[in-house]
């Protein structure tokens, strides 16, 4: 079973020269199978036994032990054997590593597919969106969907674990969500079937936390379920509501209770909603309040200020973030705001 990369040892925002004296005393054979590493260090220590030999003038000083053209044959097949068994095992793990590659790339492309590649405008309103994963494909799930009479679903979700196995997750629930829309579109009918279909049919270990919220554009009403999510962040007339958790996450408990709440967005109001990997990357304490003041400046640069926000050194996760701003009353209604 291969073993894990050791992250912390590689610091990532280090200059060049640190980087470098980094890369250069790094056992990157860490990141081997253990029976790897032990066959490519045993090649090492061959040739190093090799080059002692030689310099010795024996295979098993002190005693001076073979003689002659024995002995430089000898250690010459040492030193190959050495040689071999390392950089057998070096090529073996290179083609690992390619073919993993090659894996993850075609991984991402999929999976950019399942990102909204452009935010379509609604009436009234200004939407902006930020994705941003840890490595080639993330846990992070986000979806703008037009539903029936002037209404919009927002959905957002944050898979358990990182890599493949929680892109995947993270594509099951996309389908879910889509698919469950287009039939009952209600935020508690989606929070409620998804968790049955994922406590069912995914492992124990695995999990999402999702936020589910529907827009009534024409009066700005939002109703929304939080699944064990960052509570979102309303601002309005200068002051600023939290979208509480209302449920557990997603997948842990199959009768799992959820609760739909109201809440409504007023003109020139902001919500946000992000997932953790934007607040753990966020420098000292409280990032929520940070958080709740760059929302809530000049609406020209609201997603910069957020952006501007995220400390490379803290970075540790998939960051996504949706912003709906509401601008202006629909040309189609004379509802108050």
């Amino acid at each position: 079973m291969p073993t894990t990369i050791r992250q912390a040892a590689l610091d990532k925002s280090a200059g060049p020269i640190r980087r470098m004296r980094q890369y250069a005393s790094y056992d990157w054979t860490r990141e081997m199978p253990r029976s790897k590493r032990v066959i490519t260090w045993a090649g090492l220590l061959i040739q190093g036994y090799a080059i002692y030999s030689l310099w010795m003038r024996s295979l098993i000083w002190p005693v001076m032990w073979p003689k002659g053209i024995v002995l430089y044959g000898s250690v010459w097949a040492l030193y190959v054997l050495g040689t071999g068994l390392m950089n057998g095992m070096l090529t073996s793990e290179f083609v690992r590593k390619t073919q993993l590659e090659t894996d993850q790339i075609a991984a991402r492309q999929i999976q950019q597919t399942l990102q909204p590649g452009k935010l379509e405008k609604l009436p009234g309103y200004e939407l902006e969106a930020f994705y941003k994963p840890l490595r080639e494909v993330g846990g992070d799930y986000f979806d703008v969907i037009e539903l029936p009479a002037n209404r919009t679903l927002f959905a957002l979700a944050d898979v358990s674990g990182k890599g493949i196995a929680a892109a995947l997750l993270a594509a099951n629930i996309q389908a879910l969500v889509r698919s469950i829309a287009s039939v009952e579109s209600t935020p508690l009918a989606l929070a409620k079937q998804i968790n049955k279909h994922l406590s069912r049919y995914t492992p124990d270990d695995r999990f999402a936390t999702a936020v589910f919220i529907v827009l009534s554009r024409d009066s700005g009403e939002l109703t929304y379920v939080n699944a064990g999510h960052n509570a979102p962040l309303l601002n309005c007339s200068g002051s600023t509501t939290f979208l509480e958790a209302t449920g557990p996450p997603l997948g842990l408990f199959v009768d799992a209770e959820y609760e739909a709440r109201t809440t409504a967005i007023g003109l020139g109001g902001t919500l946000l909603i992000f997932t953790d990997g934007l607040t753990d990357s966020i420098r000292g304490e409280h990032p929520e309040n940070r958080l709740r003041d760059a929302s809530a400046e000049s609406a020209g640069r609201t997603m910069a200020n957020l952006k501007s926000l995220v400390d490379p050194k803290f970075n540790e996760d998939d960051i996504t973030i949706l912003l709906v701003r509401r601008i202006a009353r629909p040309a189609s209604s004379g509802a108050p705001a």
